[in-house]
This record gives C-alpha cells, sequence and structure tokens, in this order.
C-alpha cells in the first residue's frame, strides 16, 4: 500500500481539529500558500495604494515619494508575508504607517494638515471623451469629496476611505489600523455622520445658486 501520509501524522485530540477536517487540512494550507512575487504586489496594488494615499491628503508634490516608500517597506518584508490577511490588507498596513509617518513630518515642518490643497481623485478625473457637462461633473465630484474628507479626522478619514472608497471590510480595517474591532466599528459611525452632515450643507447651498 502506497497511501502511507496518514500513518506519519501523529494523533491529535478530537478537540484539537476542527469537526469535520481531514488531520491533514492545516498542514496542506500551509503548503499550497504561495508568496507572490514583489512584481505581482506590485500590479496587484499600485493603483488603490496611490489613490489612498492621495486621498488621506498627501499632496501633488509628495505622493509619488510616499507611494515609493510603501513599495520599498513592501519589497524589504516581502519574505515575511505569510498569507494570514489578504495582501491589500497587509500593503494597506505599511500604507498607512507611511502616511501616518508624513504627517508627523510635515507637522514638525508647520505645514498643517495637507488636504486642504486643491486635489482631484484619480478615480473622478475628466476623461477627454466624455460630455463636457459630464467632465465639469466628475471634476466638482472630485473637489467636493476631497473637501469633505478635509473636515473629518485623520482616524475617522483612514476609516471611511478604507470602507467606502476602497471595499474593505471592518475585520481587515481593524488589521491594517492596528485598533480593535469595535474601535473600526465606533470610527465608521462617526465618520459617516460627519461626512452626511457635511454634505447635506452642501446640497442646499447648490440648490440656491442654481436655482
Amino acid at each position: 500500500m502506497t497511501a502511507t501520509a496518514p500513518l506519519l501524522l501523529p494523533s491529535a485530540p478530537p478537540d484539537e481539529l476542527p469537526p469535520g477536517s481531514p488531520p491533514a487540512s492545516r498542514t496542506q494550507a500551509k503548503e499550497e500558500f504561495v508568496r507572490p512575487t514583489f512584481d505581482q504586489v506590485y500590479a496587484e496594488t499600485f493603483p488603490s495604494v496611490w489613490r489612498t494615499a492621495r486621498r488621506l491628503g498627501v499632496i501633488d508634490s509628495s505622493v509619488d515619494d510616499v507611494v515609493q516608500e510603501v513599495f520599498v517597506t513592501v519589497y524589504r518584508r516581502l519574505d515575511r508575508f505569510e498569507g494570514r490577511s489578504s495582501l491589500k490588507t497587509w500593503v494597506f498596513g505599511i500604507l498607512l504607517h507611511v502616511v501616518n509617518n508624513y504627517r508627523r513630518s510635515r507637522r514638525r515642518k508647520g505645514a498643517g494638515h495637507a488636504t486642504t490643497s486643491v486635489v482631484h481623485d484619480p478615480e473622478l478625473l475628466v476623461d477627454t471623451r466624455e460630455d463636457p457637462m459630464e467632465q465639469v461633473s466628475r471634476a466638482e465630484a472630485s473637489r467636493i469629496l476631497h473637501q469633505l474628507l478635509g473636515q473629518l479626522d485623520e482616524d475617522k478619514a483612514a476609516v471611511f476611505v478604507l470602507a467606502e472608497l476602497e471595499g474593505m471590510s471592518v475585520p481587515e480595517i481593524s488589521e491594517a489600523t492596528g485598533c480593535n474591532v469595535n474601535t473600526v466599528y465606533s470610527r465608521l459611525r462617526a465618520a459617516r455622520k460627519a461626512f452626511n452632515r457635511a454634505l447635506s450643507r452642501r446640497v442646499p447651498q447648490k440648490e440656491v445658486r442654481h436655482g
């Protein structure tokens, strides 16, 4: 008989294994993980890293440097990535750390919060093939989005961007930010309320101007 694998496994108490799982399931899960190459990580995450850095207030003159630092760190730490979280969650944890360092550096230099500058969201940039009115609408949406994000404190802005614009789950945000799940839920609720209040104050003003 050649089916010797089960004989090589030490016996384990039933409560140490998930109900109904074969004894080799955990070993197989480890063996099946294939660490992505740096090129794969870069290709998969660069667009979301760039736009999220921008949405978190990194100014135009610094965004390339911040993103480069993120991927230099990814390159150095990639051999430690074991697939315990999603690749995006892992990379975004690095991104948030780099952005926080960037903010502290600006404060030391007296630069203040960066989101006061005029910015454009990469997801909302105009397309020259679009109708001119559609171009204006998208540019206005980009401007409003970043103005409203600028009214949130940094912690709330981070969870709002990750949840509402990047589609990450609360457990993923918890892992990326290093905050517990309850804290993330609390910040997200507060951010949504603040964002909606700021948005509701703008809508009547626009209606009055154009009415």
